[in-house]
């Protein structure tokens, strides 16, 4: 018994059940009983306590920090501390899944260009259908904004389709000074490598059996896994196309992103864009600030 509510709880039961005094009570189990007579003045929060309770229902895999950024998006003005307490007190904290082991060691952050559709990351997540086929999606990220580019979900990707998609997603944002991805067979296809070559991009592959150091793509990949993959049950190809499409859209226009200052991917990047009209120096995370030139991105990793 710790807690001032506990200790209050068990002098009732001893008064309840032995019939004893308040006084004797307390004696007890050495409780003051100036704190056992005290009654709470604190409302009880219940409109709060309603709307985040809906929240947590909607976004499961979220905690409290992001739930109390969506409520100050509502407009109520409430302690990041008072939503910490209360979605405490409803049981709404988020169970961990277990990871892999991880190496110990002094990592050294990567370095990212101070401007957006400067470097993208290619990488693929698996899933499967309700009928038990596989699917598979390709997901291209804006290192800088952390933007979703594309999403493509299909039952098999290969390197033209990869190429393809590209040609499109560069149609509609211009290219990219540098593209960085593993060495699977489909981003290390004949391919590829002509594309990049066409295009004059630079295709940086990581080291074999080093995801980190594609780390932005593989965060944004465990995202999608915690909450979309393992909380939906796709019915059909067309069906998760619609899904991830969804949460696409608000992973980059709603979700607030840690790493962003919990701002959403849309709102950063439209900031860096407006800083470089105003001719101000771009702000990126972990930058080389002022230097776009090739010599100022390092080999990722």
């Amino acid at each position: 018994m710790v807690t001032p509510a506990v200790r209050r709880e068990a002098v009732a039961h001893l008064r309840r059940i032995l019939g004893v005094s308040e006084r004797r009570a307390c004696r007890l189990i050495e409780a003051d009983r100036a704190s056992v007579r005290y009654r709470s003045r604190r409302g009880d929060d219940g409109p709060l306590r309603e709307r985040l309770r809906a929240l947590a229902l909607e976004r499961r895999r979220f905690g409290y920090r992001r739930l109390h950024i969506l409520l100050c998006r509502e407009g109520l003005a409430v302690n990041r501390k008072k939503v910490q307490r209360l979605y405490r007190e409803e049981g709404l904290s988020v169970r961990r899944r277990r990871g892999r082991r991880r190496a110990v060691g002094t990592r050294a952050p990567l370095a990212l260009p101070a401007l957006p559709n400067q470097r993208w990351s290619l990488d693929f997540v698996h899933d499967q259908l309700g009928d038990g086929r596989r699917f598979r999606v390709l997901n291209i990220v804006d290192d800088v904004t952390r933007e979703c580019l594309r999403a493509v979900v299909d039952t098999s990707l290969s390197g033209r389709r990869v190429v393809r998609e590209l040609t499109e997603l560069i149609a509609e944002r211009g290219k990219p000074r540098m593209i960085v991805s593993d060495n699977g067979t489909e981003l290390t296809s004949n391919a590829v490598l002509a594309f990049a070559s066409t295009f004059g991009i630079e295709w940086h592959y990581i080291a074999p059996g080093r995801p980190m150091q594609n780390g932005f793509v593989e965060s944004f990949n465990g995202r999608m896994r915690d909450e979309l993959l393992n909380e939906t049950l796709f019915f059909g190809l067309r069906h998760a196309r619609a899904v991830v499409a969804d949460w696409i859209e608000d992973y980059n226009t709603e979700r607030p992103h840690s790493s962003l200052g919990y701002e959403t991917p849309a709102a950063y990047a439209a900031g860096l864009r407006k800083q470089r009209e105003g001719h101000a120096p771009p702000v990126a995370s972990i930058s080389t600030m002022g230097n776009s030139n090739h010599g100022s991105l390092l080999p990722a990793g």
